[in-house]
């Protein structure tokens, strides 16, 4: 059957064909691809406005400098999450800190988000939660503390390209600013990619500027009078984060197929959850009106019903050429973050998590057989240790 990745791209035709006409037009870059999917993108999560850059990285530390954080800021996160998530902060100058997550959606907790806002001396200056997986954590709860104490949010829906709560797209509401990943093994890919969404006119135009050297175009923002047609102005310190033309052209053909990719994704997911019933597992949750985007399928030891260690099924799992992966070790937890003061026992539902997560295969052209290997490999290895 041969190496089962935990994820892989899903690359048609019809993607090949859209990447070679960019290829083959008189733009590679700054051309008309890059406004067309920004477009589409906004159109599908319900915002007027999407900004694309050359990473879901550069577009969390753009957002987090266009939401005004700088020296002296504070920023809160998970450490439930890529270090992406955290890194932004400091990138703009920021002090970093973390909220721990609830055990069951893996998503950073409402109830510690409330009572570190009730104990802290000061409210973060912007909050990243993350939706984890492609499961949307709970904004609407976190929106009304941040009115309440005067933080912003943006969202990290790398995972949550196409998810969404009651029937709203993930990022179509409760964050100022929402963030999405185009990794090759997210659920749209550019090859590498991002994307940043708001309502905010003026929060899209910082964002524009911050991605191409903070120089503008447009005759209406001139400080000066302009001598020509060529006049451009730097008005801030920006980076050269632009998306090229074929990666959008890439990304544009991928979110017309975005349906189908996710009602795969969706089915196999589902069919997890029946094939794992009764194994001494933890399966992901199912939230009444959250819709996942099933970026990961992330199963838990349940060390309450079985002596198999999740090293023990890890290690199964890579014997049998399944390519399982653990997501995530808790930020705060790296080494890099240790030496800024955090220690194990900080943050103990995210570690706790850690310590029994195995992330286990999930993309869209995952076959049936190949999920059977999957699920065979689970049950072996736990019904060996039961009858030991």
């Amino acid at each position: 059957m041969g190496f089962i990745p935990y994820s892989t791209q899903d690359i048609a035709p019809e993607d090949v064909a859209a990447v070679t006409a960019a290829l083959t037009s008189p733009f590679l870059t700054q051309g008309p691809a890059v406004p067309a999917f920004e477009a589409e993108f906004a159109a599908a999560h319900a915002v007027p406005h999407a900004v694309a850059m050359a990473n879901a990285t550069a577009a969390l530390h753009l957002s987090c400098l266009a939401l005004g954080l700088g020296p002296g800021g504070l920023l809160w996160t998970t450490p439930n999450s890529f270090v992406a998530s955290a890194n932004c902060g400091l990138y703009c100058g920021a002090e970093v800190d973390f909220v721990d997550i609830d055990p069951a959606t893996r998503n950073m907790s409402v109830e510690a988000l409330a009572a570190k806002l009730a104990a802290a001396p000061r409210p973060p200056d912007v909050l990243v939660p993350v939706d984890f997986a492609g499961l949307p954590a709970d904004l609407a709860a976190m929106r009304a503390l941040a009115d309440r104490h005067g933080f912003r949010i943006l969202e990290d829906a790398s995972h949550a390209t196409g998810a969404d709560r009651h029937g709203r797209p993930v990022g179509s509401e409760f964050a100022d600013i929402a963030v999405f990943s185009f990794h090759a093994v997210k659920v749209v890919t550019t090859g590498e990619g991002g994307m940043a969404v708001t309502h905010d006119p003026e929060l899209a135009r910082r964002l524009r500027s911050l991605r191409s050297h903070g120089i503008t175009r447009d005759p209406a923002a001139f400080v000066a009078p302009a001598p020509g047609g060529w006049h451009y102005e730097q008005q801030a310190l920006g980076w050269n984060l632009r998306m090229t033309d074929v990666a959008a052209a890439l990304g544009l053909s991928q979110l017309k197929r975005l349906p189908a990719m996710q009602a795969a994704r969706a089915r196999l997911a589902d069919r997890y959850d029946r094939l794992l019933a009764g194994l001494p597992l933890r399966l992901p949750a199912r939230i009444p009106g959250f819709r996942p985007a099933w970026h990961l399928y992330v199963v838990e030891v349940d060390g309450a019903a079985t002596p198999v260690s999740r090293r023990a099924l890890y290690d199964a799992l890579r014997a049998a050429e399944i390519g399982a992966n653990l997501h995530y070790a808790p930020i705060h937890l790296q080494p890099f973050w240790r030496a800024r003061g955090f220690a194990p026992g900080d943050f103990p539902d995210a570690e706790a998590y850690a310590d029994r997560a195995v992330t286990i295969p999930l993309f869209p052209k995952l076959t049936e057989a190949q999920q059977d290997r999957v699920v065979e490999v689970l049950a072996k290895t736990l019904a060996r240790a039961e009858a030991a």
